[in-house]
């Protein structure tokens, strides 16, 4: 296989791009933005991404403050029922030290659950399913390359979940705990030559002090069958917090089921400024088959066939013995 068209398969499959069905036979990550793909990763598929990080934040108007920590943001995901259906519970949790730097140095030890938040995502839309103009074409790289007007067409999902904040959170608004609802549109783009375009649309802690409508878009372009880089923005905007992040990294992939990953993410801003580093990984436990529509042509129907005819065949030949026998007899005991 060419190196060409090797990345086109590995874009099919690793990012959880492919558009003619949601089950890929390799891992197909969220990582390593934030964002979602409109794609689940396909029935009986159990997966794990995990990303420890680092953060830092400092504040330098008025009030100021510095931020120093280490946290972790994962998800399970799993593909439930139908290939269209995800179930998926999704969290962050940070441990920091929130230095006070404006009279008195005051220090403040934080820790607790960024987000924590269960929920589902189904695919309402596939422009890609069974599109025979969007296979590979194993014969002509200019093909596979040229730009396709029917990719502006994205796909579509939507995603209902529950956020769970505990009282007196230090990452979140005063007097927010218990559920609140998140709902979300995921879009998916798949354009020729490797590039893949995201778009999430979300709405977060719907009635609470803290309810902020939040943007993801993120770019991501494979350039060999093995590696992948993404470029993303993030746009928070509410009563309690609002930033324009820049994510900038990659993703390898190690094995059919594992990948790692790594990114970096900054914002413009100094109320707060922020630098983060990411390291991750993700894995999944594929038990998934593919339902089989059986026309009379498979192997084993064949099969079972020929096992019928030959039991067939032989009841015909135990039942033309039989007279054969008693016509013997008869002629014997007559001869008697």
């Amino acid at each position: 296989m060419s190196p060409y068209k090797s990345t086109l398969f590995f874009l099919v499959c690793l990012i959880a791009q492919n558009g003619f069905s949601q089950y890929t036979d390799v891992i197909n990550s969220n990582r390593p933005g934030v964002s979602r793909s409109a794609f689940s990763v396909g029935t009986n598929v159990a997966q794990i991404e995990v990303g420890p990080y680092m953060i830092n934040e400092e504040r330098t108007p008025a009030t100021s403050y510095k931020v120093d920590g280490l946290g972790a943001d994962f998800a399970a995901r799993y593909g439930f029922l139908f290939e269209q259906l995800e179930l998926n519970i999704e969290g962050a949790f940070q441990s920091d030290t929130k230095i006070f730097t404006d009279n008195t140095i005051a220090e403040d030890e934080r820790a607790n659950f960024k987000f924590l938040t269960i929920g589902a995502k189904y695919l309402i839309y596939d422009p890609y399913k069974n599109s025979e103009d969007d296979k590979p074409n194993l014969y002509s790289w200019k093909a596979n390359h040229r730009f396709k007007w029917k990719s502006l067409i994205p796909a579509i999902a939507i995603y209902g979940g529950a956020n769970y904040d505990t009282k007196n959170n230090p990452y979140t608004a005063p007097g927010i705990e218990g559920f609140s609802p998140k709902v979300m549109i995921a879009t998916q783009n798949n354009f020729s030559g490797g590039w893949v375009l995201v778009l999430n649309l979300i709405k977060d802690r719907i009635g609470t002090e803290q309810s902020d409508f939040q943007y993801i878009i993120t770019l991501t372009h494979s350039f060999n069958p093995k590696w992948v880089i993404f470029g993303e923005t993030q746009g928070i905007q509410s009563d309690f917090y609002a930033d324009n992040l820049f994510r900038f990294g990659g993703a390898y992939l190690v094995g059919k089921d594992f990948q790692l990953d790594t990114a970096l993410t900054v914002n413009t801003k100094d109320t707060p400024s922020v630098f983060g580093i990411t390291l991750g990984a993700s894995y999944r436990l594929d038990f998934h088959q593919d339902k089989e529509v059986d026309n009379g042509t498979s192997a084993q129907s064949e099969g079972k066939r020929r096992s019928n005819k030959k039991g067939k065949k032989n009841k015909v030949n135990q039942s033309d013995d039989t007279p054969i026998k008693r016509r013997k007899k008869k002629t014997i005991d007559f001869d008697n």
